[in-house]
């Protein structure tokens, strides 16, 4: 299978990842470059306007979410284009409400598999997240490869959902395999980010705690590069592999890279930084666990629940089923994440 596909589709085309993916698709001197027709979901026709820019880009409107929403997508595919493969990228982190993790998340990567299948496709490499298995039991733990489910909340479970729905089309036929990244950094990054480098420089992001919990984190060029091999790789469907940069980093050292970064650019950064009781993100923890099941969403107390919690996870079966080799770590992919933002006139 390490052949190029004749065409790719990819979900979530305007997304974070979707972004790097049809960059580095599209460039003629990138290791992933690829000259077939590389066709991309959008929502809108803006988007699909400003994506016909992009040369190889075949962009086309549709939604996940509804079975006739990729009609369009998977149009003329079914063994008469050659070899066809799939990155599922589309997902919906921070929604305004939590059926927005189902019908994305869940249903939407039912249909994409559903079709995919209908449309003989060669691979679909489906992106996944650590959320599935919620945090690590201690400090020095690791998800490993069988790691069991644990689902943390709302987006925990939507994308377990979406990894059981998906095994039930590859057991139907559907060669699949999932990759499985933390949290993203890097260019192309969303409005949360660029505001996670905000608290960071203005000594606002709450470090809970002594700061030593670790997190996975993954640059957006090696995950480009996981998803890529996991798509090429000879290997048997509904594999799983963990992709994320070469070690865990812990909190201090996150915010301590980026403001060395946001400074090596020039960017004024205050000092200290604001630091919480531990007690705090257990109290924010249970709060979002309250707002969730009443349905409402609100990313900011989310994303207070987990600073107090390990996410580690051991990337060794990439490495060895793929060659999966990260190639960027902490410091030079933050640096390039604030020249990327700077490039784009963002106020950091």
């Amino acid at each position: 299978m390490s052949t190029l596909p004749d065409v790719t589709i990819v979900t979530g085309s305007t997304g974070w990842l979707g972004r790097a993916l049809l960059a580095q698709l599209t460039d003629p001197v990138s290791a992933h470059y690829r000259r077939g027709e590389i066709r991309a979901l959008v929502t809108d026709a803006g988007e699909a306007t400003r994506l016909a820019r992009q040369a190889g880009v075949v962009p086309i409107v549709g939604d996940v979410r509804v079975p006739a929403g990729l009609r369009a997508l998977f149009d003329g595919l079914d063994g008469t284009a050659g070899a066809v493969d799939v990155i599922h990228a589309a997902g919906s982190i921070h929604p305004a409400t939590t059926s927005g993790f189902v019908e994305v998340n869940a249903r939407g990567t039912q249909n994409v598999a559903v079709a995919a299948r209908a449309a003989g496709v060669r691979r679909m490499v489906h992106v996944s997240s650590n959320s599935p298995f919620g945090v690590n039991a201690h400090r020095h733990d690791w998800f490993r490869n069988d790691e069991p489910y644990d689902p943390y909340l709302g987006y925990g479970r939507s994308k377990m959902l979406a990894e059981l729905r998906l095994q039930d089309e590859i057991g139907r036929g559907l060669d699949a395999v999932i990759v499985r990244p933390p949290w993203f950094y890097g260019p192309y990054q969303p409005a949360r980010q660029t505001t996670f480098f905000t608290l960071v420089r203005t000594g606002r992001f709450p470090i809970i705690g002594d700061g030593t919990q670790r997190r996975s984190m993954v640059f957006v060029d090696n995950l480009v590069q996981g998803v890529v091999l996991a798509e090429l790789a000879d290997t048997p469907p509904g594999r799983a592999w963990w992709i994320a940069d070469e070690r865990p980093y812990d909190i201090n050292e996150i915010v301590t890279t980026v403001k060395t970064a946001l400074a090596g650019a020039g960017i004024a950064v205050a000092h200290p930084q604001l630091r919480l009781p531990g007690f705090v993100g257990r109290l924010a923890e249970r709060a979002d666990a309250l707002v969730q099941r009443s349905g409402r969403y609100v990313s900011q107390l989310h994303v207070l629940g987990e600073l107090d919690k390990t996410i580690a996870c051991d990337i060794s079966v990439a490495r060895a089923e793929l060659g999966y080799s990260p190639t960027v770590d902490l410091a030079a992919g933050m640096a390039r994440s604030v020249a990327w933002c700077l490039a784009q006139g963002m106020r950091l």
